[in-house]
């Protein structure tokens, strides 16, 4: 992973720089102590991670990620703060950074916030490159370990709140085929497979889709819980569009008519690839 560091205390760069090496998680690739230069060096040298400082000269921390994101939306941060609080978490996740240290820094900490963002960095990029394979050439998709892949889905549905609904059942049964057949998902539909299981595929389908609607409630509550909820963080994204989970998230609030909407088929890909990702 390449990282870019942007304080303006020297110190905290330099301690910064010391655990990304000692710990071996990447290089860095990058350094700045003001807004201004710090915005133009990450724009040329578009690192995986960017830790930045909320409060600097020049242009503060939360405006670069703004405008970065919107360039850049790959591009990860990691906010460094000694200021904490609801409002600032909640305007800092919706331009865009999910994770946070606090000064003073502690090693432990920085080690295991950069690994969980790393492991969102690999999982998002397994899942763009099915995404790749849909798009331009049929695709099949392997599991070395159907007992694992399975766990690892049922884990999932129990982190979202949807073990014991009706459609999760059939969620599992459909991600097993497709692992285990090895099939080709751009030459069949959903409801297709659900026909291997069922006289009433229609049925199968709507269960599911009703189940993996009542997660993306569910994933929207904790995010107005808590925007750093570590499983808004990883699936919100991952197996929905944010978007509109966001929206979602502004239904339950009662400022819009009408909560978002899901992708089945998004959904299926977002536990392959943790499938794939767990078996690697």
């Amino acid at each position: 992973m390449k990282f870019f560091i942007l304080d303006d205390d020297s110190n905290i760069i330099h301690i910064l720089k010391m655990i990304i090496a000692d710990k071996e998680l990447g290089i860095v690739v990058g350094e700045a102590m003001d807004g201004d230069s710090g915005i133009k060096k990450i724009r040329s040298l578009t690192p995986d991670i960017v830790l930045i400082d909320l409060l600097m000269p020049g242009i503060d921390g939360l405006t670069i990620v703004k405008q970065i994101k919107q360039e850049y939306p790959d591009i990860e941060f990691i906010m460094i703060s000694q200021v904490y609080s609801k409002d600032m978490v909640e305007k800092a996740y919706r331009y865009g950074v999910e994770y946070f240290v606090n000064k003073p820094i502690n090693a432990i900490e920085v080690e295991i916030i950069i690994k969980k963002v790393m492991e969102r960095i690999e999982i998002n990029r397994a899942i763009l490159k099915i995404w790749e394979k849909f798009d331009n050439k049929p695709m099949k998709v392997i599991g070395k370990s159907e007992k694992l892949c399975e766990q690892s889905i049922n884990d999932i549905l129990i982190e979202l709140g949807i073990i014991g609904e009706s459609g999760a059942h059939d969620i599992v049964t459909v991600v097993k085929y497709i692992v285990e057949k090895d099939i080709n998902f751009n030459d069949i539909t959903i409801r297709e497979i659900c026909s291997q299981f069922t006289d009433n595929p229609r049925s199968m389908e709507q269960s599911m889709r009703r189940a993996i609607s009542v997660a993306m409630t569910n994933i929207a509550h904790l995010g107005l819980e808590d925007y750093m909820n570590e499983t808004f963080v990883e699936y919100s994204n991952s197996l929905f569009n944010f978007e509109q989970v966001r929206k979602e998230m502004e239904f339950i609030r009662k400022n819009i008519e009408k909560g978002g909407s899901t992708n089945m088929k998004k959904f299926i890909i977002g536990l392959i690839s943790h499938c794939e990702f767990v078996n690697n």
